[in-house]
């Protein structure tokens, strides 16, 4: 799944999902994941690559799911469907660890109550 905000991870794999014994991740649940790939900054700012990188690689972190493949229904009767699976890093008390996230993320994350991620959203779909 794609990390989308700027805390340094590029590619992330779930390895837990919170609060579910045996269900399957939907849009504003808390997971566990494992970075498996470092975002690079690139070599012309002359800064070390991991310098800026909050995260590394194997790194285990807690993430909120924001966009899915699979179709959701919403209460409005519309459904929706994204691109690609994607998440947004948190600490432990549940605070984004980047500070911009890139991309389009679900609006329902307004029912589950993360706000902060919508307010460092572009856009909510």
């Amino acid at each position: 799944m794609n990390c989308i905000d700027n805390s340094g991870a590029s590619v992330v794999q779930c390895i837990f999902v919170l609060g579910k014994k045996f269900a399957p991740a939907k849009i504003g649940d808390r997971v566990v994941v494992v970075v498996k790939k470092q975002r690079s900054l690139g070599a012309d700012n002359g800064v070390g690559p991991s310098s800026a990188n909050k995260v590394r690689r194997g790194d285990v972190r807690h993430a909120v799911i924001v966009r899915a493949r699979k179709i959701t229904q919403r209460a409005d009767g519309s459904s929706v469907k994204f691109d690609d699976n994607a998440c947004v890093l948190i600490n432990k008390n549940g605070e984004p660890i980047g500070t911009r996230i890139n991309g389009v993320v679900s609006s329902q994350l307004r029912d589950k109550k993360w706000s902060k991620i919508l307010s460092l959203a572009p856009m909510d779909f």
